[in-house]
């Protein structure tokens, strides 16, 4: 049985697509492109629950039409709008340090950390609307952290554990209280 620690939260199925059974799924991490996984996870009645997919085309920057075997027609895959989408962690593709990370929306849910190795929260959103990339940092008090991004900050990143470690300018986080 697959378990929440093997498993990245990618996006949502927002809704029907046509009559086919396809459905939209906005999403936050493009990894399902980059890996080898047939088989999204669907979160229904707070499980996850495993579909394999036919086919998917990017519709736009944040959202792909998928296709899945088990929901065939538009009243099988109705049931899926609202669930959470899932990928699982073993097929995350390796990615060398210096390659640099495969896009910045994939950082959505990443644990953000400083040089020295302490948590600064979960990064909630990503607005990379401009070139100033500005990452949305939840801390465990609920306080809302904004931060700016820029390779030059980057000390690591892990795809898998989902764990990024900057090197941010002295004082950048005291402007934020």
């Amino acid at each position: 049985m697959i378990k929440a620690d093997d498993l990245v939260l990618i996006g949502k199925i927002t809704k029907l697509h046509g009559i086919d059974g396809e459905v939209v799924c906005h999403f936050t991490d493009d990894v399902f492109d980059r890996g080898d996984s047939a088989f999204l996870f669907l979160e229904l009645d707070g499980l996850p629950v495993p579909f394999e997919w036919e086919e998917y085309r990017f519709k736009g920057a944040e959202d792909a039409l998928f296709k899945f075997v088990e929901a065939p027609d538009e009243a099988s895959a109705r049931h899926l709008v609202g669930a959470k989408v899932y990928y699982p962690k073993e097929f995350i593709p390796e990615l060398d340090e210096s390659e640099g990370l495969p896009s910045y929306r994939a950082l959505t849910g990443f644990q953000v950390k400083d040089a020295e190795g302490h948590s600064l929260g979960v990064v909630n959103a990503v607005d990379d609307s401009s070139a100033n990339i500005l990452l949305t940092v939840v801390d465990a008090e609920d306080r809302v952290l904004l931060l700016p991004y820029h390779d030059d900050f980057l000390l690591h990143f892990d795809l898998k554990e989902r764990i990024l470690q900057l090197r941010l300018p002295e004082g950048l986080l005291d402007l934020n209280v």
